[in-house]
């Protein structure tokens, strides 16, 4: 899942940005509208965690020109029904109010998530692998598997391509975030521990030239 925190205060936008990697998400962090209508301008998001009140491009813009490109969470100080209203009216999907608890925004982040994408099964499944996204438990011939944030993250992407290949440029962009080297061998890297953790026999297999599946080759 790739989301954008946008948020002025930076020491809040940098702890949400680190708790929602811990959740395995790929999270990028902008200061102000400016940056992130750069972000949004080269990378599809599934979700736009977007403070109301930002310098430069006001919350309220960036919001109309998502334009239903990205599920948006919109985070205001202000409570009433009134603001609510406003807010879902420029395009937003939902709204939280400051201060919140992290629980409720990561649940709510994970529920437009799962609006941005064709609906899935709660608990995917190839052959003897289960993964549970919501409870963030995957298991072997009902072995939990102990995974990393990044492990469980490229499992989740494979198992949702349901056979189809995925590739390495794919994974990066779903699994990291802006930050990341093209040309990094973390996605290679990460195969090949979380190979080793599934065990035998192998469950995912590599496509040449074309990436990854779930699946014979």
């Amino acid at each position: 899942m790739r989301v954008l925190v946008v948020e002025d205060f930076e020491v809040l936008a940098r702890t949400i940005g680190t708790g929602l990697r811990r959740e395995g998400m790929a999270v990028d962090v902008a200061l102000d509208g400016d940056e992130a209508l750069e972000h949004l301008a080269v990378t599809r998001y599934d979700v736009v965690v977007l403070d109301r009140d930002l310098p430069g491009v006001p919350g309220d813009e960036v919001c109309r020109r998502i334009g239903g490109q990205s599920r948006v969470l919109m985070l205001t100080a202000a409570s009433t029904v009134r603001d609510r209203v406003d807010g879902l009216g420029l395009g937003a999907d939902d709204y939280l109010s400051k201060p919140f608890d992290f629980a409720e925004l990561v649940a709510r982040v994970r529920a437009l998530a799962r609006r941005s994408t064709p609906a899935l099964p709660p608990i995917l499944s190839a052959g003897d692998v289960t993964l549970d996204p919501s409870r963030r438990v995957a298991t072997r011939d009902g072995r939990r598997l102990d995974l990393s944030p990044k492990e469980f993250a490229v499992l989740e992407c494979l198992l949702e391509s349901a056979g189809r290949v995925v590739s390495a440029e794919q994974l990066l962009e779903r699994v990291w975030d802006s930050s990341a080297d093209p040309f990094t061998t973390a996605v290679k890297t990460t195969v090949r521990r979380l190979r080793t953790k599934l065990g035998d026999p192998p469950v995912i297999s590599t496509v040449r030239e074309g990436g990854y599946r779930v699946g014979d080759a």
